[in-house]
C-alpha cells in the first residue's frame, strides 16, 4: 500500500531522482521548452515551480543573494540561475503561480512511453500575447449575466413603446 506516499519515485533511487531533476530544470529554464515523458514533466513541475518563486520574492540585497544560493544549491549550474533570476524572474514577477505549463504529445512507439513537452508559460508566443497585443489593455470577462439581461430590458423597451403608439394611432 502506498498510503500518504506522494512523491514519484520515477523508478529511481533517491541521488540518481534528484540528479535527474536537477538536469530538467537547468534545462527547462536554459531552453525555456523539453519534452520529456508525463511522469518525469508532472515530477519537474513541483520541482521547478518553487525555484521560479524564490526569484521574484526579493525584498532586500541580503533576500537576493539568499535565494541565489538557495537557488543553486538545488540546480548546481551557474548558466541556469543567472538565466533564471535575470530573464526568466523579471517576467514571471506578476504572475501569482503556474509558471509551467505541460502539453501532452502522444506515445512514444520504442517502449509505449507517454511523451510530454513542458514550457514556461510566458516565454510561448504562440499561447501568449504577442508583442503587438502587450499595449492594448486585457479584456475584461463577464462574471454574472446580471447586466447583460438589464441591456436586453432595455433594448426590449422601446420596441414595446413603439407597439403602443402604433396601437393608439
Amino acid at each position: 500500500m502506498r498510503h500518504g506516499d506522494k512523491i514519484n519515485n520515477l523508478g529511481r533511487k533517491k541521488a540518481h531522482r534528484i540528479a535527474l531533476l536537477q538536469n530538467l530544470a537547468s534545462q527547462l529554464i536554459t531552453h525555456k521548452r523539453i519534452v520529456t515523458t508525463l511522469a518525469k514533466a508532472k515530477a519537474l513541475r513541483t520541482y521547478v515551480e518553487p525555484l521560479i518563486t524564490k526569484t521574484k520574492k526579493i525584498e532586500s540585497a541580503t533576500q537576493i543573494s539568499h535565494n541565489h544560493r538557495l537557488v543553486f544549491a538545488q540546480l548546481q549550474d551557474k548558466i541556469a540561475v543567472k538565466e533564471l533570476f535575470t530573464v526568466v524572474g523579471p517576467k514571471v514577477a506578476s504572475r501569482p503561480g503556474g509558471y509551467t505549463r505541460i502539453l501532452k504529445l502522444g506515445i512514444r512507439p520504442g517502449d509505449n512511453a507517454e511523451k510530454a513537452m513542458i514550457e514556461l508559460v510566458d516565454f510561448n508566443e504562440i499561447y501568449g500575447k504577442g508583442v503587438e497585443n502587450a499595449a492594448e489593455p486585457a479584456k475584461k470577462t463577464r462574471r454574472s449575466r446580471a447586466p447583460k439581461k438589464a441591456e436586453a430590458d432595455e433594448a426590449t423597451a422601446p420596441e414595446a413603446s413603439s407597439t403602443e403608439e402604433k396601437a393608439a394611432e
